[in-house]
């Protein structure tokens, strides 16, 4: 072979370097694997989009009432009337009261049929305050008739409807109490890491000193002293802020703990020579280092919000008609009367477990798809 022949050859082709991805799309990489995560995902957006649109999507208003309904059992939806033809209906009950037992008992009537459709009239609303509207995404066809798909309570409000409308409040104050916690979380945790000495001794005292308070007889302490007429709107307000200032200390507790391993590493020393503050360290430099797990700690936060809410309308010392929550619609199950005659109004509270659940495994897929060593 000449020499010529060599400087003719084609060249062999250099491998392609494997495309350099963010760290955002390796973790929704790993998170796709995770089924559970995915499902929660799934369930969690449909939760949050039903509190945009709970005025189109709940049959009725939420404090829309008929006393002659009252604890009326759900009516199931029929797709075919009894001549064959498509028309989804529900029959109305008819009242037969023994008088021997003193009981009602609800008996479905042929006669009475209600026919049902999309985009229906029905009670008036304002959309997220703003907006007016009647219609309804699924109802009745006549506003004058009433239709109740999972049943009534005591004064004959639609449970489906108050549920759907509940959801916008307990679900939006996880959000916000969780929004605060984490504020006050990452600033006092990384102040207590970063400083340490004096300043990280006093923190974590303050931080143990209010993880010791009882939080049911504190609780009561506050419900006492907010006033019988404050506005609901203050009161949803001053409800998440107190549980915001008691929820903070366990994210603080795990900053600080990132910070502490941080503050020794090369480049927050050439951070710290080159002039910058403590709060462009701890912002700018820090905190970017554990975004995914922040989101994780967060995901998981938000169903201990939601439970705390609940529990404490349910005993009464949290949030208090007019406003509708799951934990005060779960008020009308406080009686044997109510559990016996009516079981669907447990709806809020299986609603409330739904929740949870989704929340916590898709927190539990976050945590798993930040964490490079998951398997």
């Amino acid at each position: 072979m000449t020499l010529g022949s060599f400087d003719n050859a084609p060249l062999a082709a250099e491998p392609a370097l494997p495309e350099r991805q963010s760290q955002a799309s390796q973790i929704w990489k790993r998170f796709r694997r995770h089924r559970l995560g995915v499902i929660g995902l799934c369930i969690t957006v449909f939760f949050y989009a039903i509190t945009l649109f709970v005025e189109v999507l709940a049959p009725q208003g939420a404090d829309a009432y008929s006393t002659r309904h009252a604890y009326y059992p759900p009516q199931r939806v029929r797709l075919f009337l009894d001549d064959g033809s498509f028309q989804p209906h529900v029959l109305s009950y008819k009242v037969v009261f023994n008088y021997e037992t003193g009981q009602r008992k609800f008996e479905p009537d042929p006669k009475n049929v209600v026919e049902l459709g999309f985009w229906v009239k029905g009670d008036s609303y304002k959309w997220l305050g703003l907006i007016k509207g009647d219609r309804h995404l699924f109802g009745a066809r006549n506003p004058r008739q009433k239709v109740f798909f999972v049943g009534a309570d005591r004064l004959g409000r639609d449970v489906l409807s108050r549920t759907i409308y509940a959801a916008r409040v307990s679900m939006t104050i996880g959000l916000l109490g969780v929004a605060i916690s984490l504020v006050l979380g990452i600033l006092i945790g990384g102040v207590s890491g970063y400083a340490g000495g004096t300043v990280d001794q006093l923190i974590q005292r303050f931080i143990e000193f209010l993880q010791s308070l009882p939080s049911i007889p504190l609780w009561i302490g506050i419900a006492a002293a907010i006033p019988s007429d404050t506005p609901p709107l203050q009161t949803y307000f001053f409800i998440t802020v107190v549980l915001s200032v008691l929820g903070w200390t366990g994210l603080a507790r795990v900053v600080r703990g990132r910070f502490l391993a941080l503050k020794a590493e090369d480049f927050i020393k050439a951070a710290r020579l080159d002039g910058c503050g403590t709060f462009r360290i701890l912002l700018r430099h820090m905190l970017p280092n554990f975004y995914s797990h922040t989101i994780a700690v967060i995901t998981l936060a938000i169903p201990g919000m939601i439970l705390a809410e609940t529990a404490l309308s349910f005993l009464g010392i949290g949030l208090k008609p007019p406003v509708v929550s799951w934990g005060v619609l779960l008020q009308e199950v406080q009686n044997v009367r109510s559990m016996a005659t009516a079981p669907w109004l447990f709806l809020p509270g299986a609603v409330v477990v739904v929740a949870v659940l989704a929340l916590n495994f898709l927190g539990d897929g976050l945590r798993d798809a930040a964490d490079p060593h998951a398997q």
